[in-house]
């Protein structure tokens, strides 16, 4: 009935489509490699299945895809473990479908939808992981004056569309930047990067890119 539900609301909004729809691990990660969705929504009670259990597996499966997490629970441990396991967002089952609809748009453009005591506690946990790398800093070393331009304004919740406009590039540079910053960083999504950047004093505190309240 839920997935009923979500399906009919998701496909009445002009610029989604739902792909497919599953009830367990082994049906998720098929579909999410033979589907190749932008966006996946995962709930966290499967029942016999804990869906953070195989987050990291699935976002392995569907390369790209960014991962929304639908759940009851309000247990603050459970939405910091969903952040660190490499969710975008996170919405509660209470939340009015606006909300849903409104989270589903911003992790696609490329925000994070998490509250922000949670990210604070992530940003927290992954900083001191960050430091304790010592490669950190010859990481950064390798940025160009451009690229390192282009870090600051994903950390300020820039898209790719308005970072081009405000440097005078065209957007597909902008990706090719991106490209290359991730790699010399070694990190796999914006998220990463944006803690990454605050982490190594490359960025101010990410607040920007937190909307669970916008």
């Amino acid at each position: 009935m839920v997935r009923t539900g979500l399906r009919m609301l998701i496909d009445e909004q002009p610029e989604m489509t739902v792909v497919g729809e599953v009830s367990n691990r082994t049906e998720a990660l098929a579909q999410a490699a033979s589907k190749n969705p932008n966006l996946i929504l995962l709930e966290v009670d499967l029942g016999s299945e804990n869906g953070l259990d195989f987050l990291p597996d699935l976002r392995e499966a569907a390369a790209g895809a960014r991962v929304l997490i639908i759940t009851g629970v309000k247990d603050p441990e459970t939405h910091r473990r969903a952040a660190l396991l490499g969710a975008a967002g996170l919405v509660l089952k209470e939340s009015p479908a606006e909300v849903l609809l409104k989270a589903i748009r911003k992790i696609h453009q490329g925000e994070i939808w998490l509250d922000r005591s949670v990210l604070s506690s992530v940003l927290n946990e992954m900083t001191q992981a960050k430091k304790k790398n010592g490669s950190g800093e010859v990481k950064v070393a390798n940025l160009t004056p451009r690229e390192r331009e282009v870090v600051i304004l994903i950390s300020e919740g820039l898209r790719n569309k308005q970072i081009a406009k405000r440097l005078f590039i065209c957007e597909t540079t902008v990706t090719h930047h991106l490209s290359s910053i991730f790699s010399k960083l070694e990190v796999s999504d914006r998220l990463e990067l944006v803690i990454y950047a605050f982490a190594h004093g490359l960025a101010r505190t990410p607040q920007k890119i937190v909307t669970s309240n916008n």
